[in-house]
């Protein structure tokens, strides 16, 4: 048994770290790397720091372009290192550039390359109008250097600072002269109708030095730059202090000549670990104090409703369950007549509206075939949900791991086909349906289809728009093999094994007649009681949703996996208690009201995605519009299963377990 626990906890480690180096960032990885003066390099210590740049993207649009799109200066021996399956997935295209840095060399000044714009070239006008649109809609270039995003600090309100793992192209001053975006920094630029190109970077890199410890050179812990916009009126003798800024005016009616430059300075700072590298980036985003208080409102939530499902426990259900075993037990032997006998069992029965159902409420549901598929689904996607999640709390997902949070994402959901066919198979099966083979077509074809026609069609509007998210065909493919070469049979497998299980066994027998359903009131009746079940679970997560939109949306970093698996787990909870609070009971359509009802916070999801649209974001074009609500959609119905599919299973075991207590004839 040993030797069983011993080999099954190596083969779990040695894949974790298959899947983590296979997900990470270009070689070397997550590993650190050392660098040493020019002269003194070797195998395990560069003097030369390759600067990265990523794709650009803007908050006022959903499309991001790769660096190359844009007229910028390139590198002549391009290098683009390996991506995974989720860099490509969100867009993601790192490619090496033109700026030389060499470890501890200061340099001033430097020029990369001139871009000319001729007023009669019609191609000329094309990259001029379309870099004029980078900066109108305030796009950010995103830089790496060791794996670490290049940032631009700044100080913002209450003496606080801000690091933003982007900076602009550029900014507009209106024709109105309204200075828009990062034009605001300097009073310089105050020309109505004139765009202000970042032609200058001053690029500071910290380091932490190996004297004294156990390995060689030095190890990089911060890289910051501030972007500035210098005309250059003399290329032989550059002057990147002070100047006139660089205006691109509004009307292309004269040439325009822009010299890239930048300069890189070193220093040395021992109290900076390179585990710690990244503190900097996230102390200055103030979060922590919202988490917290999100933390603590969805206690409160917990708290309540777990209150009140003990109050029914306790003061409905116990009592109910006593006095009607009691009545079947002992006082039914003192009845003189069987008429006597009989009348006053109904009256028991009589006294609490779930009692009464208990012939009907293991009634199959009707349209099984589609709740055994949602279900087999929504297991799916909790199962991918939860160990993700725990990977990420692990650190396996961290930001500094490009792409591995979609990454582990998609090869779960791919693995995991098999507890979706079982589950969807067995309960089919409990449900009386013999179209197994429907179901099983269903339960590996349906959700995904769904998914990937939504998917297809907002890559198709990327294609169309140019832009770099726009996924490649082979990676279209290679999503397509994955999807029918593993998951679809892994579904099959797990199908195979559900229907040749026997059907969950009920605690009570079906009726032949279904009994007639009593009046009920306006707060039982499904609808109202459905809608109102999804505002609980949403009111435990919408705080944490703001900062989970905000890292899709507003290109922000998401790095607090701890305060979202904690959500997760309060969700969970919420979500199992809601449908137990609501009468369910009373009749026995409970089967798609427990999956509804939680599954309703994905309406409230989408509503307050409309909500955000509109007041936090600055999106424009029709087609940032379209992919906006396209993807969203996708989140929704992956929700929708996922709360659903929590519902309903705490739902069906708390219904078997009441009855399962209760003796009937």
């Amino acid at each position: 048994m040993k030797r069983r626990m011993h080999f099954g906890v190596v083969l779990v480690y040695s894949l974790v770290l298959y899947f983590s180096s296979c997900s990470a960032f270009y070689l070397p990885g997550l590993a650190p790397v050392s660098f040493c003066e020019e002269g003194n390099g070797s195998e395990d210590c560069q003097t030369g720091i390759t600067l990265f740049v990523n794709r650009l993207d803007s908050v006022e649009s959903v499309l991001p372009y790769e660096y190359d799109v844009f007229d910028f200066c390139k590198d002549v021996k391009e290098m683009r290192p390996s991506e995974n399956l989720g860099q490509v997935l969100f867009g993601e295209r790192i490619e090496s550039s033109p700026y030389q840095v060499t470890f501890k060399k200061n340099v001033k000044c430097n020029s990369v390359c001139t871009k000319t714009y001729k007023k009669g070239s019609q191609e000329d006008a094309t990259k001029l109008d379309f870099l004029k649109m980078g900066m109108q809609l305030n796009y950010q270039h995103h830089w790496i250097i060791d794996n670490m995003p290049v940032t631009w600090c700044y100080d913002v309100e209450d003496g606080q600072k801000y690091c933003n793992p982007g900076f602009p192209i550029g900014c507009l001053v209106t024709t109105d002269g309204r200075a828009k975006d990062a034009c605001v920094i300097n009073a310089e630029f105050n020309k109505k109708n004139t765009f202000y190109v970042f032609n200058h970077v001053d690029i500071k890199i910290t380091f932490h030095s190996g004297t004294g410890e156990d390995w060689k050179g030095a190890r990089l812990v911060a890289a910051t730059l501030e972007p500035k916009s210098i005309k250059q009126t003399d290329e032989k003798n550059l002057n990147c202090e002070t100047g006139v800024p660089m205006e691109v005016p509004g009307t292309f009616e004269a040439d325009v000549s822009v010299v890239y430059t930048y300069s890189v300075t070193f220093q040395e700072n021992n109290s900076i670990k390179w585990a710690s590298r990244w503190d900097y980036i996230l102390v200055s985003m103030p979060h922590t104090n919202i988490q917290w208080f999100s933390i603590m409102n969805s206690l409160v939530i917990v708290l309540f409703l777990s209150g009140m499902v003990a109050m029914i426990m306790l003061r409905t259900l116990h009592k109910d369950i006593a006095r009607y075993n009691q009545v079947d037990q002992g006082d039914l032997i003192k009845l003189p007549t069987t008429k006597e006998k009989s009348s006053l069992l109904y009256d028991a029965q009589e006294e609490s509206g779930w009692k009464q159902v208990h012939g009907d409420v293991f009634r199959p549901p009707r349209k099984g075939m589609l709740l055994s598929v949602f279900l087999g689904q929504g297991t799916q996607i909790f199962i991918m949900t939860f160990i993700t999640l725990f990977l990420a709390c692990l650190g396996f997902l961290s930001p500094a791991n490009r792409g591995a949070l979609m990454t582990c994402s998609v090869v779960l959901w791919v693995l995991l086909g098999t507890p979706a066919g079982y589950v969807s198979a067995r309960l089919y099966k409990t449900f009386g349906g013999e179209k197994w083979k429907t179901n099983v077509l269903l339960t590996a074809l349906l959700c995904p289809g769904i998914v990937f026609a939504d998917f297809f069609l907002m890559n198709l509007i990327l294609w169309v728009e140019g832009s770099s998210a726009a996924i490649p065909f082979g990676t279209l493919v290679a999503i397509l093999a994955l999807w029918f070469g593993i998951s679809v049979p892994l579904t099959f497998i797990g199908a195979y094994f559900g229907f040749k299980k026997p059907a969950i066994e009920q605690p009570v027998r079906t009726n032949q007649i279904p009994r007639q359903i009593p009046e009920q009131s306006f707060f039982t009746k499904p609808i109202p009681g459905i809608v109102m079940g999804g505002i609980l679970p949403f009111g435990c997560i919408f705080i944490q949703l703001f900062f989970i939109l905000n890292s899709i949306w507003s290109h922000q970093m998401y790095y607090m996996f701890g305060f979202l698996f904690l959500v997760f787990i309060i969700l969970l909870i919420t979500c199992s208690e809601v449908p137990d609070l609501s009468d369910l009971m009373t009749d026995y359509h409970w089967w798609w009201r427990s999956f509804l009802t939680s599954g309703f916070t994905a309406v409230y999801l989408f509503v307050y995605a409309i909500h955000y649209f509109f007041s936090k974001l600055q999106i424009v074009g029709a087609a940032s519009t379209i992919l906006y609500f396209g993807y969203t959609m996708i989140m929704v119905l992956i929700f929708f299963l996922f709360t659903g599919t929590i519902g309903f299973f705490a739902c069906f075991w708390f219904v078997n377990k009441i009855y399962s207590v209760v003796k009937v004839d």
